[in-house]
């Protein structure tokens, strides 16, 4: 039965555009945004672990901010402590020369007293940003070291929480700048000066030592951290992201589709002309 006012081939040929016209826009907007999931339509639960997942690359972004701060502290602190260090080994060379009965008690005395000030000056200057891990109190309220934010963790699908790493301070003002050193006006003194040294020597490397133990842990988690943040990012890229090979194949395939489906619709659309034959 043929009928002017209901032509099925028609309808069948426009709906078919009108599904190779939606494939086609979808297509088209993903090559133009690089992402196959744009929003929560197009694929909910791909698109929720997306979400997740960059909220947890965020989070390390953070994390990787306050890892460099602290690697930044502890790093001015152990160049301090190593050259308290130096220092302290120079004054131990001087406190052996005023051992000698011909020594210049003097003018050695005078190098030792310079040389301690310098001492009290490293330690009150090795700070960051307000954080001194050489004092007794890392920052003028009572703290005794610094606590840095070194990672975020994310069980199942229960909230992320924040693990810190803690740097003790070194504490060299007590064990440097609060001594009071005997002094080298004779070789009894020189002598007894000697063995304060040596205590205080012995304070400063540990606490170097501990300095940079510190400062390897925060480098290798910044390390660590920064190779997650990137796996992450490819992951989710994974995910979301257009395969633009495919996608280039895809819309060739569709503009040709599409060039059928007008013809098609088209000569659907001619069809009831022919009805006209049959009054002639």
């Amino acid at each position: 039965m043929s009928s002017i006012l209901t032509n099925n081939s028609a309808m069948v040929a426009l709906q078919t555009l009108k599904s190779i016209n939606s494939n086609l826009s979808d297509t088209q907007n993903a090559i133009s945004t690089g992402k196959e999931i744009n929003g929560a339509k197009d694929n909910a639960s791909i698109w929720a672990i997306s979400k997740v997942m960059e909220s947890d690359v965020s989070g390390l972004d953070a994390v990787k901010d306050s890892l460099a701060t602290g690697q930044s502290a502890v790093a001015v602190a152990s160049a301090g402590a190593e050259l308290i260090v130096e220092t302290i080994k120079e004054m131990q060379a001087l406190a052996i020369s005023a051992q000698s009965e011909s020594a210049n008690f003097t003018q050695i005395d005078a190098e030792m007293a310079a040389k301690k000030e310098q001492l009290d000056s490293i330690v009150a200057g090795s700070q960051f940003n307000g954080v001194n891990l050489l004092n007794t109190d890392t920052d003028g309220n009572g703290a005794t070291g610094l606590s840095v934010v070194g990672s975020i963790n994310r069980v199942g699908s229960g909230a992320a929480t924040a693990t810190t790493i803690d740097v003790a301070t070194a504490d060299l003002e007590a064990t440097v700048t609060d001594i009071t050193l005997t002094g080298t006006a004779d070789t009894t003194d020189a002598a007894t000066t000697y063995g304060e040294l040596t205590t205080m020597l012995t304070a400063a490397i540990t606490g170097a030592a501990a300095l940079g133990t510190s400062a390897k842990r925060l480098d290798d988690q910044s390390n660590f951290v920064s190779k997650l943040s990137d796996s992450l990012t490819s992951g989710i890229g994974s995910l979301v992201d257009t395969d633009m090979e495919a996608a280039s194949a895809k819309l060739q395939a569709l503009q040709t589709q599409q060039q059928l489906g007008v013809q098609a619709l088209s000569i659907a659309n001619q069809a009831p002309q022919t009805i006209l034959s049959l009054f002639r």
